[in-house]
């Protein structure tokens, strides 16, 4: 019973042990509200991003996105051409819509890759969700 004890205390004290600067961790692989903030790192940033509606359409001049599906599903439009493209900042674009992309279904253990300049947005379905790690990362 004892050994039980000694490691159970262990392991409270390195829970209250802060992590040195530039270390994060997501228990199970997700911030406790849903979406986490940005880690930056040079010509990347990491982000865990949850949805649950479908989202903008997006266009970044110079980020690629890469995504690993960690939870649910959603349909990913691609390609093609933004509709009534607005500039939100430097080098992001939003649009209302997308001419002419490719769809596919994405879930659980999908890796996607969307290089800079490719229009793309996700679809949601009424009571479903998809969380997913998102690395942009910046083209040199």
């Amino acid at each position: 019973m004892l050994p039980a004890l000694v490691l159970f205390a262990g392991m409270m004290f390195q829970a209250a042990t802060p992590l040195p600067p530039g270390v994060t961790i997501w228990p199970k692989g997700a911030p406790v509200k849903g979406e986490s903030k940005p880690i930056p790192s040079g010509a990347y940033a990491l982000t865990i991003k949850r949805r649950d509606k479908n989202g903008a359409v997006e266009v970044h001049d110079k980020k690629t996105d890469i995504m690993i599906v960690q939870s649910g599903e959603a349909i990913l439009q691609v390609g093609g051409e933004p509709v009534n493209p607005t500039s939100i900042g430097p080098g992001e674009t939003h649009a209302t819509s997308i001419k002419s992309g490719a769809k596919r279904n994405v879930g659980v253990g999908d890796v996607i890759v969307v290089k800079a300049g490719t229009p793309h947005q996700f679809f949601i379905a009424p009571g479903s969700q998809i969380t997913y790690v998102l690395i942009k990362v910046t083209e040199q």
